[in-house]
């Protein structure tokens, strides 16, 4: 067999299978060159993606605190207006109270003029 090495055919075979290799790691150097290329673009690519999306994320919350302030200040303006309305509402309880103690009337069956102008305030 290893004769055959040295001959001129197991010569051109031992060429052929060096070129061959040579070929093939040659083949397979350039590919993993590729690939390494493409991963480095995608990864690239990747990385923009996930920079638009964290400023995204970040706009998105800050709209949100936004929105929020905004909801919290037109939600203490309506409190402010309720309470003001139960401090007149208060005010005319007690002001329409004291009018119907001191009514002289008050102790009649039917409503006087004055008692019906009192219940009136009042719708």
């Amino acid at each position: 067999m290893i004769a055959f090495l040295f001959s001129k055919t197991g010569q051109y075979l031992l060429g052929s299978l060096a070129a061959l290799a040579l070929l093939v790691a040659a083949y397979a150097y350039v590919d993993h060159k590729g690939y390494a290329r493409a991963e480095v673009y995608y990864k690239g690519i990747i990385a923009a993606e996930h920079a638009a999306l964290a400023e995204a994320d970040a706009n998105e919350q800050r709209r949100q605190t936004i929105a929020n302030n905004a909801s919290k200040q037109r939600e203490a303006e309506a409190i402010a207006e309720i309470e003001r309305k139960d401090a007149e509402n208060l005010q005319l309880r007690r002001r329409l109270a004291s009018e119907s103690r001191q009514d002289p009337d008050a102790d009649k069956p039917v409503l006087g003029a004055r008692s019906v102008q009192r219940i009136n305030q009042i719708r």
